[in-house]
């Protein structure tokens, strides 16, 4: 199957700080993945990344076969919504619709405007006199009629209430089915990226927790609830996530290849809201040990 993007040992570094680091990521063509993780994961330094607005500290990435940003034609290539869905508030809608049909070689007017047309929006209507939702609207026109292979996405719903977030991700399925794009969208929403997208990146502490398709994701992560047990005492072959403990029950969320048929233990399924939150804690937990060992 065709990438769309390839990482292997990705880094970015300011200072003595890893923004990024060790990152191995593979996304196919025509997915939309979602990119996921809190607030200073890495997320934003990984997008500008794959849109050439920032070079590599370690490793390598390959964006439709070719280095970010390397060429014109690469560029037109790839279509880029940052997280505060810019526009330029003093110019109107038509204004940017002829802004991006001078700057893009490939731009589809038609499809542009006929879009702009379905939103209800007025062409001579300033940017700066539009909602947060419609902006993010205009933004997204503006990407895909760029007609990318590739359309990247930072938080572009952060700052929208929840009606136009569910109309921004319609839009966005909508318009990915429709022209066959490939699609990486970063939020800290779950339940947004759950609605939308084919697949997942975790990314927590500036590195990549898990990737994988979520029918893939959630058919290999669990819930085992039991007896109070530790680590050690649980089946061979299951790689502990997270773990949880009362007086009198051991709560674990793990990773397993195959079935689990010890009696002792209650298996349920996750959603992937619980298994991001799974990866978070790990870290959490990790972090939290580290500290300790340095104040000993």
């Amino acid at each position: 199957m065709t990438s769309v993007l390839q990482a292997q040992g990705l880094g970015k570094k300011y200072g003595k700080r890893w923004a990024l680091r060790d990152c191995a990521i593979d996304i196919p063509a025509g997915q939309v993945v979602g990119l996921v993780g809190p607030n200073g994961a890495g997320k934003t330094t990984l997008l500008k990344l794959a849109s050439g607005q920032l070079e590599p500290t370690a490793g390598s990435i390959t964006v439709l076969g070719g280095r970010p940003a390397e060429s014109p034609a690469q560029l037109a290539k790839v279509g880029f919504v940052a997280q505060d869905t810019p526009v330029y508030a003093g110019l109107s809608i038509a204004d940017h619709l002829q802004l991006g049909a001078r700057l893009n070689p490939r731009w589809d007017d038609a499809r542009a405007r006929n879009r702009i047309a379905q939103l209800g929006l007025p062409l001579d209507r300033r940017a700066g006199k539009l909602s947060g939702g419609q902006r993010a609207q205009l933004a997204l026109t503006l990407g895909m009629a760029k007609r990318p292979e590739l359309l990247i996405l930072d938080e572009p719903v952060a700052s929208l209430d929840p009606l136009a977030r569910r109309e921004f991700m319609e839009a966005l399925m909508e318009a990915a089915g429709e022209h066959e794009l490939s699609v990486v969208l970063s939020s800290h929403l779950v339940s947004d990226l759950e609605r939308a997208c084919d697949a997942l990146i975790v990314l927590v502490d500036s590195r990549v927790q898990v990737t994988g398709a979520n029918d893939e994701l959630l058919a290999t992560h669990h819930r085992l609830v039991g007896p109070r047990v530790q680590t050690g005492q649980l089946p061979a072959g299951l790689q502990v996530i997270s773990s949880s403990h009362s007086d009198q029950e051991s709560s674990f969320v793990i990773r397993a290849d195959g079935p689990i048929d010890d009696p002792a233990w209650t298996v349920t399924t996750l959603s992937l809201e619980d298994l991001v939150l799974a990866y978070m804690d790990k870290s959490a937990a990790e972090n939290r040990r580290a500290v300790e060992g340095v104040q000993r």
